[in-house]
């Protein structure tokens, strides 16, 4: 029975987002809430079984098996969109590049997947849709996508940038940097792609030095920044943080011949870093994170890019 309550959940949560999306007059908005009501009963669940919840939404479940079949099947799907829905997919798409520029994410993944439903092997919605997954963080969703837009189209430099992109975000960057590779062979002079293969080339390097351990990210990227210069003074104040930067320069000022507590190697001074960082950590998290993500949202191009 287990198996049964997650379908009829995921078809719960199908039928929750039509009476969301202000598509359905009040009679369909009746229809929707009854089906919801007498699934719910029958299957004895609610909205709160968050545990029977499925890893993918049921429209993207049921798109990827489409796809699979389009892929294992060398022949043409049997129906192609009408021209009207080819005429309101590209509507949708429009609306959604709208939204993107607007800074309404949510509202573009919507009308992307809108269009997707309507025509679904068009490789640009997938791929303006994973644009708009990352601007939300979706980075898992947005690499799907792009996934789904090379299998369309291969040939489609703009996903394989993206998925870059996505992995850059996710700090994933030897993947980063095979799709930006991929994305230049496809379009060799595109400036966006060689600065982000850079960038994901630094990190790549950054991330497997020591030093940078400690906070988990460019300090270099802080050192200009206001609020982390001003939290850096506040955290300066705290007497703990003085006592640590006290040892540390006393340390450094005994040096090889020191002894034991002088800062004779570098592993000294990586561990006495570590400390350092350790406690910026401890004194103000949220501040961190805020900077950690302001950072990576900064770190590589695509904000002005244009979409398809």
């Amino acid at each position: 029975m287990a198996v049964e309550k997650r379908l009829a959940f995921s078809i719960v949560q199908f039928l929750r987002d039509q009476t969301h999306c202000g598509a359905s007059n009040s009679d369909e908005q009746e229809s929707l809430e009854v089906a919801i009501q007498c699934l719910e009963t029958t299957f004895k669940i609610n909205s709160s079984d968050c545990h029977l919840a499925a890893p993918q939404p049921l429209t993207e479940i049921f798109l990827n098996s489409l796809l699979k079949n389009d892929q294992n099947n060398p022949e043409p799907p049997e129906t192609s969109p009408s021209p009207e829905d080819t005429e309101r997919a590209e509507q949708l798409k429009n609306e959604g590049n709208n939204h993107m520029k607007e800074e309404n994410y949510s509202c573009a993944v919507e009308c992307y997947s809108k269009a997707i439903n309507l025509d679904l092997r068009n490789a640009v919605y997938y791929c303006n849709r994973a644009a708009a997954h990352s601007r939300l963080g979706n980075y898992t969703e947005a690499t799907g996508d792009c996934e789904r837009a090379i299998g369309i189209d291969p040939s489609y430099s703009k996903a394989y940038g993206r998925m870059g992109l996505a992995f850059t975000a996710m700090n994933k960057f030897p993947e980063a940097i095979s799709y930006f590779k991929k994305a230049l062979v496809l379009d060799s002079e595109n400036d966006t792609y060689k600065s982000n293969l850079k960038i994901a080339e630094q990190k790549q390097k950054e991330a497997v030095s020591p030093i940078a351990t400690g906070l988990g990210f460019d300090m270099a990227s802080l050192i200009n920044n206001p609020a982390f210069i001003s939290m850096a003074a506040s955290v300066m104040q705290n007497q703990q943080v003085q006592q640590l930067m006290s040892g540390m320069m006393s340390n450094a000022v005994g040096g090889p011949a020191a002894g034991v507590g002088g800062l004779s190697d570098i592993s000294s001074l990586i561990e006495a870093g570590q400390q350092f960082a350790q406690q910026i950590q401890h004194q103000n998290p949220e501040l961190i994170e805020q900077l950690r993500h302001h950072i990576r949202s900064r770190s590589f191009s695509g904000s002005a890019e244009e979409h398809s």
